[in-house]
């Protein structure tokens, strides 16, 4: 069924005029792409905790259990030391240096035929900043893309590492990644300068925190490819406060979603009339009318049982439908042409088609911020003041507790999905909590979305756990 004709004919009929806060399990699926279950659900995998340093050669990294990467001033002064880094394994052989670099009129040539950007759009784009949160599967592709596009820098915000469960779908990595568990950012760092070496990668192997983002943000376009809410309404925050435009592109089983949020200037009024018409008359390169932001769409987050990409899969198809989308909207602004930019909250379901056959698709109208909305009109930021965080505290010896209580649970639910995963020990429940294990650590959940992770003390590593399994 196409997700459109879930909302009902009244909700179909007010999409062209207006934003409005359609039933929960139709704003979900549109919202991410989800699963139509009876619960449209959102993939969760929140980063864990912020290491303050972006990556260089003058590091050293070793894991635990989990990949929980702790960063070391790296000893050695030995000039040799970042070409060995290099090298993933001891049987690598150096790569041959070309003779002459790849001149830009060559590598761009047949984007550059295409009228949209042209030489002076090319221009653009090599003198473009671009920050992609999250490289999973969608923060993957999207900086292979950009950096084939001839974006000048892209930084790269992630603190997860390689596993092999990801290269079914996160097209930058490779085994000798996996093997080597190295964090997505760096390892991404290392395969976009192959890609393309005119072009600068900042890598930072962090969680996107409060205290962080506004440094770690400070780009032209922010691409959010994150895969919980609690980052996404960070991101939200921080951008309208800065009046800086965002993307956001989400993919979940064989679904994939987008948005572009263009900030509303703190204290302009709703467009008129007038107003409408006179931004038609400017030239392209001007500044469109802002659209609504992500708060405006929702604004809460879903609650209940949460598909993620480890308990729902996901197809590699809708992860490049996604982020091609996101890539295409992200060239449309960087080439100075935000007008064309789509004003729509979009998504497509590449599995199951129509009852007319053809590719089933829905699309929500954000052309107009919605008056009263606690971001962008009422300039309320609660996510960037840290607000919208679970309250986390350290639990006797070895365990951390999350207080998630806006995340009501089904038990009975939650536990059929977890034993269909082979990497879930033993799951189970009693009705007053449920329990199950995962590599070296145990996980109790309460119907009220409280857990308590054992084996760690960590906080950034049990929300990371939450969310993989739990949804956020």
């Amino acid at each position: 069924m196409l997700l459109l004709e879930a909302a009902g004919a009244p909700e179909r009929r007010r999409l062209s005029s207006s934003i409005t806060l359609y039933p929960l399990h139709f704003t979900v699926a549109i919202w991410l792409g989800m699963l139509p279950l009876g619960h449209f659900q959102e993939p969760s995998q929140v980063p864990s905790q912020i290491l303050s340093q972006p990556y260089t050669p003058d590091m050293s990294a070793s894991f635990s259990a989990l990949g929980r990467l702790e960063v070391t001033p790296n000893a050695s002064s030995d000039p040799g030391a970042d070409a060995a880094m290099e090298s993933k394994t001891a049987g690598d052989t150096a790569r041959p240096q070309p003779d002459a670099a790849i001149g830009d009129r060559e590598r761009y040539s047949r984007q550059i035929l295409f009228q949209g950007v042209g030489e002076a759009g090319q221009r653009l784009l090599g003198r473009a900043h671009v920050a992609i949160v999250g490289v999973g599967a969608t923060g993957a592709a999207t900086a292979g893309l950009l950096a084939r596009a001839g974006v000048g820098h892209l930084t790269l915000i992630d603190r997860d590492f390689v596993e092999p469960s990801n290269l079914q779908r996160q097209t930058l990595f490779d085994e000798e990644d996996a093997q080597a568990a190295l964090p997505k950012a760096e390892a991404g760092r290392r395969h976009l300068g192959r890609i393309n070496s005119s072009i600068q990668v900042t890598a930072h192997i962090a969680d996107l925190v409060p205290q962080n983002a506004p440094q770690l943000l400070a780009a032209d376009l922010v691409l959010d490819c994150t895969d919980n809410f609690e980052t996404r309404y960070l991101i939200n925050d921080l951008c309208v406060r800065d009046e800086r435009p965002w993307i956001y592109a989400a993919a979940v089983g064989a679904y994939a979603a987008g948005m572009n949020i263009l900030p509303k200037p703190a204290g302009r009024a709703q467009p008129g009339e007038a107003e409408e018409d006179a931004a038609r008359s400017q030239p392209v390169e001007q500044a469109a009318a802002p659209t609504a932001c992500l708060a405006c769409i929702f604004p809460s987050a879903p609650s209940g049982n949460l598909e993620t990409c480890d308990t729902a899969g996901i197809l590699s198809t809708a992860v490049n439908l996604a982020a091609s989308i996101q890539v295409t909207e992200a060239l449309k602004y960087l080439t100075h042409q935000p007008r064309l930019m789509r004003r729509s909250l979009v998504s497509f379901d590449l599995w199951a088609p129509n009852a007319q056959g053809t590719m089933a698709r829905s699309e929500i109208s954000t052309g107009i911020p919605r008056p009263g909305c606690e971001v962008c009109d009422q300039r309320n930021f609660r996510a960037l003041a840290g607000e919208q965080r679970p309250h986390i505290t350290l639990c006797g010896r070895n365990s951390v507790q999350i207080h998630q209580h806006q995340h009501p649970l089904d038990l009975a639910r939650l536990k059929s999905r977890l034993e269909r995963l082979e990497e879930v020990r033993n799951p189970q429940a009693n009705g007053l909590l449920l329990r199950f294990g995962y590599s070296i650590y145990t996980l109790t959940v309460f119907p009220d979305g409280r857990a308590l992770v054992q084996g760690t003390t960590d906080v950034g590593l049990a929300r990371s756990l939450y969310a993989r399994f739990l949804g956020s």
